[in-house]
């Protein structure tokens, strides 16, 4: 642990913004989960939830809580496993 004023300041932050990009990229990363298994199960709804983890995954890529390319592979995989589901 710092001694000084503005280090120990620094670590309250940094704790704080963690705890936030945690939580963030947990809930997106749950979003997704429920999007590929409701293509996979070809549910009614899963037209819905990929165009809901397609914007979670663009905010979360937009935030900084994961790389633009992850982003849009997981969004072209998810489109690509969803289309085959139609077909």
């Amino acid at each position: 642990m710092p001694n000084i004023k503005s280090a120990i300041k620094r670590v309250k932050v940094t704790d704080k913004k963690t705890a936030a990009n945690k939580m963030k990229k947990s809930e997106m990363r749950t979003i997704v989960k429920k999007a590929t298994a409701s293509i996979a199960a070809s549910d009614d709804n899963s037209a819905a939830l990929l165009k809901d983890a397609q914007v979670a995954l663009d905010k979360a890529a937009s935030k900084g809580y994961i790389s633009k390319n992850a982003a849009a592979r997981s969004k072209s995989r998810m489109a690509k496993a969803a289309a085959k589901a139609q077909a």
